[in-house]
């Protein structure tokens, strides 16, 4: 079977359950304590707690997902920082015994796997939650042979919650067996050893409990179910292949890790990029530079090195099978993982020019980085005779140098590197993360409450601008950042091209338009989940507090109920847009890679 039809098959099986097919939500969570979304159960959290599905009680999906904890394992048989998590969730409805029972029928009937290949891994208990007995008679019952069910700890089998607090409970694992031969562990070989002698296929979580954000457990009002089972590892089970990688979802055939680890992050960075984010120093932006140019010094290990600088490296860092790796080789790879993912998921496709320059514009950014920084910590790590944290440090926060490419410099030149020095530059980052997001809240949080009237004006007019930029270049416009002083405004923006003359003047238009409509702008103080559920824009969320203001601009009087604009937002702002004036755009111009720059004036 192919991937699509596994993920067609695994839906249409639930879905004959009673189950509604839901699709998958954004890789950006609404919930503000998390990044990305990294489990299908995210965009129900909050019917587990008790709010009325609009779906029903039965709910099923394929979710995309996106996670960096096991980053550093990416390019073995499994790890991934994209995946697609295959799920059935109940809430208040059916609990452990038809999950179970519908886990081994579909795996079983409709994946043709051998039952005796199975084996199973269930909560063991602790002092705060009692063993989970129930699952193990049920797998009993089902003919699970009891040499095949064992218990394991909370790290193992008890899962969640997502973000800071939430629902979470005990689980029941499935594993597959890849392999009857056991390690040099012998009978002690069981699931969850690292030898690769199983693989985890599908994980069934029984939300029993809410986590508070001190640790603190309380029993449900209503017992949940929440599944998830990795696409990829299925694929590769069906189809008999040795890792994830030699799937119709990848295609590689080479064992190379490095490889491997370009094609994880180039999908990754298709997929994000396809989001809108734009590779930054801060939050998901880092992130996302982060996997994009880590795979591009990967493709740097596996190409041979022609600068003088990089000759003296020895054969072996520099060319790995023999594979050589082009200048831009990401966008053919970007392309591929397009063309795969065209089908199921339309906003790749749709969004391919966008993606595209956004790779290339960091891969040749990068490029100017390294060549720079590369001398630079060349030249700072041979005076010193070593590579320490506070040399590693000063090389990212002057020279934009990663500590991977520090310590590879150093190795190369035959330099030690300190001992721990991963764990001393975390924490540098971290700070500098700190300073550089409260930077990032000082730019963008607007102008302060004394702030007078014509500031106030031209907040209101950064709304309608904001919107009028999402009407005529599409939705992929997001706010980068805005500065307004009671003179002028200048607004940055996602979008990869220059606007053209036209553009600009039907932005002009539909702001000047708004403004002679004499909107109401009405602001409403709400939790940040009400105001984002209620379709208010919102960025740099991990600034917000509980509670926030969001400013609609629109016609009372529309029996639609619909408003132009709505976000949110903590600066002044007027109480009708005829008090604007006549807005007029001055200049356009770069910002940055992928992010346009506007500066607008009211006359």
């Amino acid at each position: 079977m192919s991937s699509s039809e596994l993920r067609q098959k695994f839906l249409k099986f639930f879905e004959k359950k009673g189950h509604k097919i839901v699709p998958s939500s954004s890789l950006l969570s609404t919930d503000p304590s998390v990044l990305f979304t990294t489990a299908g159960m995210q965009q129900f959290k909050e019917y587990f707690l008790g709010k009325a599905s609009p779906y029903g009680n039965r709910v099923t999906s394929s979710q995309k997902c996106f996670r960096t904890s096991d980053i550093e394992e990416v390019g073995d048989t499994t790890h991934l920082t994209f995946l697609e998590m295959l799920g059935n969730f109940s809430f208040g409805d059916y609990f452990k015994k038809e999950s179970i029972e519908w886990a081994l029928e579909f795996l079983t009937k409709d994946c043709k796997l051998k039952k005796e290949k199975l084996w199973i891994t269930v909560f063991e208990g602790d002092k705060e939650v009692p063993e989970d007995k129930e699952s193990r008679e049920i797998w009993k019952e089902l003919e699970l042979a009891e040499g095949k069910i064992h218990g394991f700890s909370r790290e193992d089998n008890f899962w969640g919650p997502t973000g800071e607090e939430g629902p979470c409970g005990p689980t029941t694992e499935i594993h597959y067996e890849l392999s009857k031969k056991p390690c040099s562990l012998g009978k002690k070989c069981l699931p969850n050893c690292k030898c690769g002698r199983f693989i985890e296929l599908w994980n069934l979580v029984f939300n029993e409990f809410h986590q508070d954000k001190d640790k603190k457990l309380t029993p449900l009002k209503q017992k949940g179910v929440d599944t998830g089972m990795g696409l990829e590892r299925l694929v590769m089970v069906i189809q008999k292949k040795s890792s994830v990688f030699e799937t119709d979802l990848f295609s590689l055939t080479s064992e190379s890790q490095e490889e491997r680890i370009i094609a994880d992050h180039i999908k990754g960075s298709v997929f994000l990029a396809s989001e809108g984010i734009i590779p930054s120093n801060v939050e998901q932006g880092y992130v996302l530079r982060r996997i994009l140019r880590r795979a591009i010094r990967y493709g740097k290990v596996l190409n041979p090195v022609r600068d003088s600088e990089n000759r003296e490296k020895s054969k072996k860092e520099r060319i790995s099978n023999g594979v050589k790796m082009p200048k831009n080789f990401l966008i053919p790879l970007a392309q591929k993982v397009i063309e795969i993912y065209k089908d199921v998921y339309p906003e790749v496709k749709s969004k391919e020019a966008d993606i595209l320059t956004i790779i290339q514009n960091e891969e040749e950014k990068f490029a100017k980085t390294l060549e720079k920084g590369n001398k630079v910590a060349t030249l700072k790590i041979t005076r010193a005779g070593k590579l320490t944290a506070d040399i590693a440090s000063n090389l990212y926060e002057s020279e934009g140098v990663p500590l991977e490419i520090s310590k590879e410099i150093a190795s190369s030149k035959g330099f030690k590197i300190e001992k721990n020095i991963d764990v001393y530059f975390g924490k540098f980052f971290k700070k500098h993360q700190e300073i550089s997001r409260a930077g990032a809240e000082k730019k963008f949080g607007g102008v302060g409450k004394k702030a007078g009237l014509e500031e106030a004006k031209l907040h209101t007019a950064t709304h309608l601008m904001h919107q009028a930029l999402r009407e005529i270049l599409g939705d992929h416009v997001k706010q980068m950042g805005s500065d307004i002083t009671s003179q002028r405004l200048r607004f940055d923006f996602s979008h990869t091209a220059k606007m053209t003359d036209e553009e600009k003047q039907k932005v002009e238009e539909i702001v000047n338009q708004k403004i002679k409509q004499d909107l109401e702008v009405k602001k409403e103080e709400m939790s940040y989940k009400d105001a984002i559920d209620s379709g208010a824009l919102a960025f740099f969320k991990e600034k917000y507090p509980e509670k926030v203001s969001v400013y609609s601009i629109g016609d009372p009087s529309d029996p639609s109920g619909q408003v132009f604009s709505k976000e949110i937002c903590a600066g002044p702002h007027v109480n009708r847009t005829s008090e604007l004036g006549i807005f007029k755009i001055k200049k356009e111009e770069s910002s940055g890679a992928g992010i346009r720059r506007l500066r607008a004036v009211l006359e």
